[in-house]
């Protein structure tokens, strides 16, 4: 797994963060995703002075029902990560640090915190395949859309992430370039307020998620 670098000036400071990944690429040229203003770095996140707004966003859950990603998150302290099943490495890893950060939260909490995977991969990734990969992945509550392609790319980069098509390589495995980031919304103002890298722990998520729980910064 390598990474792609930002080379739009005004995200520098968290090109770390915004990094596009390939699960299982070796092509490292540059990608330019959306600008991001930073207004402070905590230990675990970039603090964005500009949130973004949630994106208008709707899509399939593991049910096959359509999920208004706006309507259904409103009020409620969220996270969102874009990716998909076959991922080797980043994707599962991010969604079982979220899963081990939210179970030590009061069960109250664990009930605010709504945690949303998108994925990269529709044509692979359809809802009985989230269904069955996000309980063992990561956890049973959490959501998981599926829906066309385009769509799913144009509310990534509502929120400044940047992903291409799956395409086929050579060896016949297939590679879905994303960006790596988790974005968390605020219940208070319903916006993406904080931004968190690849390299995010299941303690940086234990640590951070009482206050995100509260619309609060860490």
């Amino acid at each position: 797994m390598r990474k792609k670098t930002l080379t739009s000036a005004a995200a520098l400071a968290v090109a770390a963060a915004l990094a596009l990944t390939a699960c299982g690429s070796g092509d490292d040229s540059p990608k330019s995703i959306a600008d991001v203003s930073v207004q402070q770095k905590t230990e675990a996140a970039t603090v964005l002075d500009q949130p973004f707004e949630k994106p208008d966003l709707v899509l399939k859950d593991t049910k096959g029902e359509d999920y208004d990603f706006r309507e259904r998150t409103k009020g409620k302290p969220t996270l969102i990560y874009f990716g998909y099943t076959n991922c080797p490495d980043v994707c599962p890893l991010t969604m079982s640090n979220i899963a081990i950060a939210r179970k030590s939260l009061p069960k109250a909490d664990q009930d605010k915190l709504q945690v949303v995977f998108v994925t990269t991969d529709p044509e692979r990734d359809t809802s009985a395949e989230l269904a069955k990969w996000l309980p063992s992945a990561g956890d049973p509550s959490f959501v998981g859309l599926t829906g066309d392609f385009p769509t799913i790319q144009a509310g990534a980069r509502q929120l400044g992430i940047g992903i291409d098509p799956a395409k086929k390589e050579k060896d016949g495995s297939v590679v879905s370039m994303h960006g790596a980031q988790v974005i968390a919304f605020s219940p208070k103002t319903d916006a993406g307020y904080l931004l968190y890298g690849e390299d995010a722990s299941a303690d940086d998520y234990a640590k951070d998620l009482p206050k995100i729980v509260k619309g609060e910064t860490p």
